[in-house]
Order: C-alpha cells, then sequence, then structure tokens
C-alpha cells in the first residue's frame, strides 16, 4: 500500500468507559484496504465495545475515527452502514419464513411505497455470483444450511454498499467443510479490495486465514504482529499474559461399566417437530462420549432429556441402573446426574443471587435440621471457589457481575462438588476465552480420571476431538455414526453435513 492510499479504517485513542469499567483504555487500531485483519482477546479485553464503536452502536469518550481518510463521528448504527460498515453477528438476524431477498432488503428505506422484489433479487444473484456467494434469491430461509444462511449475512452487507466487514465469531456453527468455505470467500473478497476485521477465539482459524493480528487486553492493545511472524503459542500468551497449554494430556484409561443408557430415544422440539428419532448411546465410568453435530440437529433437545428438562415421546433412558424415562430434574439430581446447561446466565445461575446462594441450589435439600447452616455452607463455599479458581468477586457478589469463563467455573463448582456418577457438559466452553476455555477443559478431564461419566455435547469440533473418548456425531435428529477421536476432522465434518461413516465404533 502506497503512502498516500488511505487507511480503510483507522481509529486512534479509542476510549470507552462503563460505569466502573473502563473498556477500552487508548486503543489505536488500523485496517487496510484488501487484508484481513484478525482481533484477538479474552472476554472482556474489549474486542466487542471496540467494533461496537466502530459499528455505531456506542459512542467513545475519547478518540478520533476516520473511514478511507475522512473523519467520522457515528451517532448511529445507520451512519456507519452509509460510510460502508457491515457487521455479521455470530447469531443470524433472518426471518426464517421469508426468502432471501426480502431478508436481504428488510429494513431499507427504499424502495418506499413499491417493492421491486424481481429486480432485489437479480442484484441479490450478481453479488452471489460476483463473490462467491452462490444462494437462491427465492429460497426460504428455513431450507438453507447453517453456512448458507451465513452467506445471505453477508450478501446483506454487500447489498447496503458495505466495503468494511466485520465478522464476529464467524465460524461457531459452521462444520469444518462450511468453514473453509467462508475462508474461501473471504479471502476473495479481500483480493477484490473489501477490508474485513474477523473476530475468533479460534487461532488455528486466526493464523489460517488473517494478514495482521491486533491483540487486546484489559482494553488496551497489547500486540500487533503480522500473521507470518507469529505462532499461536504467542497469540495465546499475548492474550491472557501467560503460557497457555493447547494440547492437555489425556491419560489412558480402560472404562467401566456403563452408566447412562439411551434406547431408542425420541422426542420433539418446542415447535413440535420431531428433533430426535430414536437415538440410542451409553456412556460408561471413566469416559468421555462426544457428541458433535451443526447446531439445530436435536443436540440442546438431548441434554434437556437427560436431565428431566424435557419429555420424551418414546424410547428409554438409564442412569447406573435406575429408569428414568419422565422423570422430574430432581430424580435426575438424586440419582447423580449434574448438569452443565447451555446457557450459563438463563438456565445454569440466578444473576441476582450471591455465590454462596448458587453454590447451595441443588445442595441445600442435604442439610440436616430445619434451617439452613449458613455459616457451613459460606465455609464450603470458600472452599469450592479456590479449588475451582473462581476469580474478581467476593462470595457477597451477585452471579450476574461474574465474567463468563468465572460464572461457569462457578456452576462446575456446584454441580461437579457433588460427586456426580454422570455429568452431562452441554456447550461448556463457548464463548469463553482461551484462558478460561483451558480452565473448563482440565476439570472435566479430571473428572474423567475420577472415574466419572460425561456425556460431553458441543459445537467446536477441535474440543470434541481433544476431549472425548468416542464421538457421536448427530444430523437431523439421528446419530449417523460414532468414531474414535482421531477420526480426520473432515471425515466427522462429512457426517455432520450428513454422510454415514463407513466403519463405526459402538
Amino acid at each position: 500500500m502506497s503512502e498516500e492510499t488511505p487507511f480503510a479504517v483507522r481509529m486512534q485513542g479509542i476510549v470507552k468507559q462503563f460505569p466502573g469499567v473502563l473498556a477500552n483504555d487508548h486503543v489505536d487500531f488500523d485496517l487496510r484496504p484488501g487484508e484481513i485483519h484478525a482481533l484477538l482477546g479474552e472476554n472482556g479485553a474489549g474486542k466487542s465495545t471496540l467494533m461496537n464503536i466502530l459499528s455505531g452502536l456506542y459512542a467513545p469518550n475519547a478518540g478520533e475515527i476516520a473511514i478511507f481518510g475522512k473523519p467520522m463521528r457515528f451517532r448511529s448504527p445507520r451512519d456507519a452502514i452509509k460510510a460502508g460498515i457491515g457487521m455479521v453477528h455470530q447469531h443470524f438476524m433472518l426471518i426464517e419464513s421469508h426468502s432471501v431477498t426480502e431478508n436481504v432488503i428488510l429494513g431499507l428505506a427504499t424502495p418506499r411505497f413499491r417493492l421491486r422484489i424481481k429486480q432485489a433479487g437479480e442484484t441479490v444473484a450478481k453479488l452471489g455470483e460476483q463473490y462467491g456467494l452462490h444462494i437462491d434469491p427465492e429460497t426460504a430461509i428455513w431450507q438453507l444450511s447453517v453456512g448458507e444462511q451465513q452467506r445471505v449475512e453477508i450478501i446483506k452487507a454487500l447489498y447496503r454498499g458495505a466495503k468494511i466487514l466485520i465478522l464476529d465469531e464467524p465460524t461457531a456453527v459452521l462444520t469444518p467443510q462450511e468453514a473453509e468455505e467462508l475462508f474461501r470467500i473471504l479471502k476473495h473478497m479481500a483480493g477484490a479490495g473489501h477490508a474485513i476485521i474477523f473476530i475468533s477465539h479460534k487461532l488455528d482459524e486466526v493464523m489460517q486465514i488473517a494478514d495482521r493480528i491486533t491483540v487486546l487486553r484489559k482494553g488496551k492493545v497489547v500486540g500487533r504482529r503480522l500473521a507470518s511472524e507469529t505462532n499461536k503459542k504467542a497469540l495465546a500468551r499475548l492474550m491472557v499474559g501467560r503460557e497457555v497449554l493447547f494440547h492437555l494430556e489425556k491419560a489412558p484409561i480402560q472404562p467401566g461399566k456403563a452408566v447412562l443408557k439411551v434406547e431408542n430415544l425420541q422426542a420433539d422440539n418446542d415447535k413440535g417437530l420431531p428433533a430426535l428419532k430414536g437415538i440410542s448411546f451409553e456412556v460408561r465410568e471413566g469416559e468421555i462420549l462426544g457428541i458433535a453435530g451443526v447446531a439445530g440437529n436435536g443436540q440442546t433437545e438431548l441434554g434437556e432429556l437427560l436431565t428431566g428438562l424435557r419429555s420424551s415421546k418414546g424410547g428409554r433412558i438409564f442412569v447406573a441402573g435406575h429408569d428414568l424415562t419422565g422423570k422430574a430434574p430432581r430424580d435426575f439430581i438424586d440419582t447423580g446426574v449434574s448438569n452443565i446447561p447451555e446457557s450459563r446466565v438463563e438456565d445454569g445461575s440466578v444473576g441476582n443471587l450471591n455465590l454462596v446462594e448458587n453454590l447451595m441450589l441443588k445442595g441445600y435439600r442435604q442439610t440436616p435440621g430445619l434451617f439452613l447452616d449458613y455459616r457451613q455452607w459460606w465455609q464450603k463455599s470458600e472452599k469450592l471457589v479456590r479449588a475451582f479458581d473462581v476469580q474478581g468477586a467476593s462470595l457477597r457478589t451477585p452471579a450476574r457481575l461474574l465474567s463468563g469463563g468465572n460464572l461457569q467455573k462457578l456452576i462446575l463448582a456446584r454441580e461437579l462438588s457433588s460427586q456426580p456418577r454422570l455429568t452431562i457438559a452441554v456447550h461448556p466452553t463457548q464463548g469463553l476465552d482461551i484462558g478460561a476455555t483451558e480452565s473448563v477443559r482440565k476439570i472435566l478431564l479430571q473428572q474423567r480420571a475420577e472415574g466419572k461419566a460425561i456425556l460431553l455435547i458441543s459445537e467446536d469440533l477441535e474440543e470434541v476431538q481433544a476431549l472425548s473418548d468416542r464421538i457421536a456425531v448427530m444430523y437431523e435428529g439421528t446419530i449417523i455414526g460414532i468414531v474414535p477421536p482421531e477420526t480426520p476432522r473432515e471425515e466427522i465434518g462429512l457426517m455432520m453435513a450428513g454422510t454415514p461413516h463407513k466403519t463405526e465404533t459402538q
């Protein structure tokens, strides 16, 4: 890039303060036309705040923003869109019953009185052809795969004239093949002159896709690197401030007897449609059985069934020889089932209760006598908080004020301190930074080493392969195959997309 060529984005001295929190502390960030720039940092490092400022959601307390050399002051997201900035969120903003074209033009000021669907569809098709985002403009969103829905989100931004794209955790719900296809598209777009900001916790992806990398820690820039001149370990050290173990040792263990047996399990989803279509498997002592699959293939319903939160339409559930089919959550708890739920905020904790009260939520019934011994629970909570390294709060702190990683460790402390026979862990590291992810994975492997049975449900295929002893792949409510963890990533990705595996390990 010549000296005369302006930056696509130049943010200088950005400061953003919330009550009690300095989210961005004089941050400098720039983005060049034709490059993919990765933004890294732990949860709470200031990445989202910085991008919310760039996309017009927040106004900075101090600092300057220039887009293609022109000073800007955004008063709303509409101003950012007019300046050529588009954001593709991790959770898609699409209406399933509408077509691709209808979703793309939704919310536009023009045409004001008469929709020109055919003309808009032609433009959508041309954009898809131009950037390799091949999609049928007339198809309804519900008929598209997750990867295809993400293409619609990118086309929405391009249709509005975006020259700068912000992608927030764009591969979180994609199969490996869909992720590779996305990278091909992004590189093609960068080659056409677009400037792309790529936010991800997955360092392998960052090293694969990024040209440059900026790392934030505690609201400050702690490093800027060319991707060609750094590596995963160095980036992790910058993010966390210490060495991070990427490969956790998984000691060889001979699994014991079956703790969980599922036989021909069937269930509907919240819409009354079949979510599980007769699945069977077992989890043994000292074993982690991983459930891999793209979101929406029955994993959520399976986790709820195995903790008593959803009723089955058929089949049986046995835990330690007890038939728990159709039983209430309390029966599952009393039989030794712990639950690390998909949503740590909505289902795993009570935000306005303090740490001690959250740790008491299940164990209070075992307290002898009519009254709770709060002093005893306080002492027990102190030990659990230390043992599970819950940081950044006192025992009186409301759980809602904990970071995602510390809240997850609090839930693990409650669920695992009861010495469960079986743990149902649903997306246990989703949304966590690299340091918190390492801690949670170590805890699960320690449970395995102690002979506990664990069912791990995760959309992170790298995590499933790293922790599991066997992997069951789900597709459209069925288990399409059970394979060993060393099965090539590409083969598991094909299974996640519906291709049966030739040989299975039962």
